[in-house]
């Protein structure tokens, strides 16, 4: 049984690869269409032969046939084994917990099936629409498709090891026009005489943040995708251009977002104390004595557990390297063995961004943002993380689109311990 179940999966699978070849040949959207159908039924009838091959999973020195079991010198264990090919099929069976099975079926994602990542690759690729009864189990409109589990899981890692910034602000999952509550008032303790009572404190959430619904797009060439054949490949072009793309978005509107129909960054949050506003010329940009005085001296003892954000140039060109006057090293490069380099500057950690987030201060015209300093862990992103794929004809340019969005909002929970540092006149 085992054996011909084999042999069979091999003619599939052969078919299956023939099929692919032919699909990149085929010169009309419909041809393609049509092979892209038989391509789907092929892979899940391969998926279909794979599970009642590892579910036979016949004894070694099995025969073929009912009497080469009883001949093979193994005795009455032989026998049972050739005895008809139903006893061998459900010595496995036998051995389950009962309903393990259907638990099994339960458990399974309807986004993370073969038969709707292929489906999905098709939509995505060569505009098959996905069949209703798989779109109905992801409870999505007919004009977009839901991304498979597997190709999401795909995105949001790379996400992760993408971006500085993104990794280290705080992931909320809020509905969108609720205000986040932040405590402005502590309690003080004041002396009193014999006769004199305190007055009293009120703890007090005077000030409040609310979380808006934005969409971050990233629109794909049809070009690009419509040659891909297999969810491999396409999941291996997919994910790294969606991911690129809306990690650059998220990170430039977490830094310099002006909150209109995107995140709020936190250079154009207004809460920001003006204070905290600090403008350096170019003397004081490239000496100890400016960034002590006018920089590290408005860091409240209470934040000082940020870290500088600037462009890879400004640190490059103007922090590594300076000196005190006494020639000690402020800021430098510690190159280790396990973690590569790690950047440091006055005590405290140095994040380098790309020119597109912060301009290097060479670059920067009088007045433009060069640094800043900030714990990521007070900015908040709002979104459920749920990216949605549509495709869509546009009948004006006669043009076929791609896109993935992802809606979320973002901004500043406390803005008391930002530094913003500007260059000057």
């Amino acid at each position: 049984m085992k054996k011909f179940l084999e042999k069979l999966l091999r003619t599939k699978q052969e078919q299956h690869k023939n099929l692919t070849a032919a699909i990149i040949k085929a010169e009309s959207e419909e041809e393609r269409a049509q092979i892209g159908a038989t391509l789907e039924a092929l892979a899940a009838e391969i998926d279909e032969l794979k599970e009642k091959i590892a579910e036979v999973d016949e004894p070694a020195g099995a025969g073929e046939g009912e009497g080469e079991g009883r001949n093979n010198g193994e005795g009455a264990q032989g026998a049972n084994a050739g005895a008809g090919e139903g006893r061998g099929v459900n010595v496995v069976a036998t051995m389950q917990p009962r309903g393990a099975a259907a638990q099994g079926a339960q458990n399974v994602d309807p986004r993370d099936t073969q038969e709707y990542r292929n489906a999905f690759m098709e939509y995505m690729c060569r505009g098959v629409q996905i069949p209703a009864e798989l779109r109905a189990t992801t409870t999505t409109a007919d004009g977009s498709a839901a991304i498979p589990t597997t190709l999401l899981n795909e995105i949001v890692k790379e996400l992760k090891g993408y971006g500085e910034i993104y990794n280290k602000v705080r992931k909320l999952n809020i509905l969108g026009g609720v205000k986040v509550p932040i405590l402005s008032l502590m309690p003080t303790a004041t002396w009193i005489g014999e006769s004199a009572a305190s007055a009293d404190n009120k703890i007090a959430a005077n000030d409040a943040v609310s979380f808006n619904y934005y969409g971050v797009e990233c629109k794909i060439s049809q070009t690009v995708l419509v040659n891909v054949t297999t969810f491999a490949a396409f999941q291996a072009l997919f994910a790294p251009l969606a991911a690129e793309a809306v990690i650059k978005a998220l990170e430039i509107a977490f830094v310099a977002g002006d909150g209109n129909n995107k995140p709020l960054g936190i250079t154009a949050d207004t809460r920001v104390p003006e204070k905290n506003v600090i403008s350096l010329t170019a003397a004081e940009f490239a000496s100890w004595g400016g960034w002590k005085k006018k920089v590290f001296a408005k860091m409240p003892k209470a934040y000082r557990n940020g870290e500088f954000v600037m462009a890879q140039g400004t640190f490059d060109g103007y922090i590594d390297g300076m000196e005190d006057k006494n020639g000690q090293p402020i800021g430098r490069v510690n190159y280790g063995i396990e973690n590569g380099e790690t950047y440091r500057f006055g005590g405290k950690n140095v994040m380098t961004v790309e020119d597109d987030i912060i301009a290097p201060y060479d670059s920067a015209s009088a007045g433009d943002v060069v640094a800043v300093f900030v714990d990521w862990s007070k900015y908040a992103m709002n979104s459920n993380l749920e990216l949605k794929a549509v495709k869509w004809e546009d009948h004006d340019t006669n043009e076929i689109k791609n896109k993935v969005i992802l809606v979320c909002d973002g901004k500043l929970l406390d803005p008391h311990g930002v530094l913003i540092i500007k260059k000057g006149e």
